[in-house]
């Protein structure tokens, strides 16, 4: 049902890429924003091109992106493509590899199509809706790919920069937990959708809709969980932009830790 606009947002995001890169490979400034968070040159350059790219070609279509001014007409609106031009800009800007290209579209505030790039390998996760999840591979062969299915020794992601207390504690409460990695971005909602990793939580209000949006499909595509601490799902083109209590993604509901479940 949107397959096309799927194809735009892969394309767009080959494009952003090259945008990035460009930037990565100088010597670039870091300004840093009102809510204390870095941008460079690269997010506002990759942000503008693909605002003006998916406007061309779907003219109807609001947008809700990191970057640039929100505009409340897109309230009213039923497709709105949610972007983070650069997600993980403290990871860029450490230069270490661990960044991504978040391009979502919502209709009717359910996440219908979703695309991350990873801009230093040219990896490309994506999902649509009721149709799978795959990795499109930088010399374009495709894999679809599931959640694997354990139980224990489990791998746990952790963010790089902006980990919790209870991140922190999580491996000394739940032994089913063996290896705790960090890694930056949506990185950690890829390679759990990929059966790299089990589980990963977020229980600050660090987020917003664009730093989720394409992981939350994208896992449930593969099988997946990707859900709120109260065990609701999310709803996106809210007025409060803001993931005031997190997130957990997990292969699978009985991995996650009961204590951290608000029912």
């Amino acid at each position: 049902m949107f397959r096309n606009e799927l194809l735009e947002m892969i394309k767009v995001s080959k494009m952003a890429r090259e945008e990035i890169l460009k930037v990565y490979h100088s010597d670039f400034a870091v300004e840093i924003k009102s809510d204390d968070s870095p941008v460079t040159q690269a997010d506002k350059n990759s942000d503008k091109l693909i605002r003006e790219y998916l406007h061309e070609k779907f003219p109807s279509y609001a947008f809700l992106t990191e970057e640039s001014n929100d505009d409340v007409k897109r309230l009213t609106n039923d497709l709105v493509f949610i972007v983070d031009p650069l997600d993980g800009t403290a990871d860029f800007c450490a230069k270490n590899d661990e960044f991504t290209i978040n391009i979502a579209l919502s209709y009717q505030h359910q996440i219908v199509a979703a695309v991350i790039m990873i801009p230093v390998s040219g990896d490309i996760y994506y999902a649509e809706k009721g149709f799978g999840a795959y990795h499109l591979y930088p010399d374009n062969s495709l894999k679809r790919i599931h959640v694997d299915n354990k139980d224990d020794d489990l791998v746990m992601y952790t963010s790089r920069f902006h980990p919790s207390e209870q991140e922190k504690l999580l491996p000394l409460l739940d032994k089913r937990i063996k290896t705790v990695e960090k890694r930056g971005s949506s990185l950690k909602g890829c390679f759990i959708a990929e059966g790299k990793g089990e589980v990963h939580y977020r229980l600050n209000e660090g987020t917003k809709e664009w730093d989720i949006a394409p992981m939350d499909l994208l896992v449930k595509e593969a099988g997946g969980v990707f859900i709120k601490p109260d065990l609701t799902s999310y709803q996106y083109n809210k007025v409060d932009v803001y993931n005031h209590n997190g997130y957990i993604i997990a292969n699978k509901m009985s991995n996650i830790y009961p204590a951290y479940l608000k029912k």
